[in-house]
């Protein structure tokens, strides 16, 4: 038995003595990463198959439910591993991330098979090369990691990793063998693997980098949209005049705000100067009074004039047709006036 700590002895330069033509590999491990084959590329494409056994339930289709919902982003800190952990990126140029990518994906397609745990049973973690004149067995092999193979830095504190050899290997194997043919354990994934590692390299619109953008940045409030917040349309305000004259940003500031509204009793509507804050909040106004509430606005008293004239039956105020009936109060000297 031999023992690699990654430092003076590396898992990765056994590797490249073991792996030969006509190789069989079998690695069982938590996560894949793309920069762990660029490591072992040579080695790797001289090998007959690999088979690939996440120990956990990764790139699946049934996922326990999550209270922030995160839509297609890749939801398993170890799934987006497939373009490396935080210790390799920080090691490496991100622009190479589209040439590695491409080719781990073509060897992918021809070579490896991915396969996720979904027993809910925990699996020990190792690797087997077998040959036709030996077979190694190293563990633990805990990720399929540069880290692991010795080498860039990972998170853990020392590695100990040992090789075990032809007699002591047969448990090894035989414990992968079972779990990879019973389908009550294992789903196949390779499909799954390679449509995430393809999506490094794709050339996407400048319209999705946009949308993948805003999503990062307002993901967290996607669990606002529940059919409880959102406005009901069968009340018609889509059909009033104050909704035909909202641009389609004012008519944005609408929807949201009548949500915070519903979900928080309370929302402030803010914006640049001469943006229409004041259409945008009548548009409010109005789905409130078309579910026949009662509304009171409360204005700055020279602004007063401006807002009962939206209500007001004259023929140059182009909200006329709605007849808008909410009240308008301001504050004087400690009393309220309409």
């Amino acid at each position: 038995m031999k023992n690699f700590n990654n430092i003076d002895e590396r898992v990765v330069d056994d590797l490249k003595k073991e792996l030969k033509a006509q190789s069989k590999l079998k690695i069982a491990a938590a996560s894949f990463s793309i920069y762990a084959y660029e490591e072992l590329k040579k080695e790797l494409e001289k090998v007959d198959q690999i088979q690939f056994l996440f120990t956990s339930d990764l790139f699946t289709k049934e996922k326990a439910p999550k209270e922030k919902r995160e839509f297609f982003i890749p939801r398993l800190n170890r799934e987006s591993q497939l373009y490396g952990n935080e210790f390799e990126l920080r090691m490496r140029n991100k622009l190479s991330q589209k040439a590695i990518a491409k080719e781990a994906a073509e060897w992918i397609r021809q070579k490896v098979t991915f396969k996720s745990n979904i027993s809910g049973q925990r699996s020990d973690n190792f690797m087997v090369v077998e040959n036709k004149e030996n077979i190694n067995v190293y563990a633990p092999f805990d990720e399929f990691t540069t880290a692991e193979i010795g080498t860039t830095k990972g998170e853990k504190l020392f590695y100990n990793i040992s090789k075990f050899e032809n007699e002591n290997t047969q448990q090894f194997l035989n414990a992968f063998e079972q779990v990879w043919h019973n389908q009550d354990y294992v789903d196949e994934v390779t499909n799954t693997v390679l449509d995430n590692i393809t999506a490094a390299y794709q050339e996407n619109a400048p319209e999705f980098i946009y949308y993948i953008a805003l999503y990062n940045l307002f993901g967290e409030f996607l669990s606002d949209l529940d059919k409880d917040y959102i406005p009901d349309e069968r009340t018609g305000f889509k059909d009033s005049k104050i909704w035909s004259l909202l641009y389609d940003f004012q008519k944005d500031a609408v929807l949201g705000s009548i949500s915070k509204l519903e979900k928080h009793n309370g929302v402030i509507l803010a914006d640049s100067v001469g943006l229409g804050k004041t259409f945008s909040a009548i548009g409010v106004i109005k789905y409130y009074e078309s579910r026949n509430k009662n509304v009171l606005v409360l204005v700055p008293k020279r602004l007063k004039d401006n807002w009962n004239n939206y209500k007001n039956n004259y023929k140059n105020n182009p909200l006329a047709e709605d007849r808008l009936r909410y009240d308008v109060l301001f504050h004087v000297k400690g009393h309220a006036k309409m």
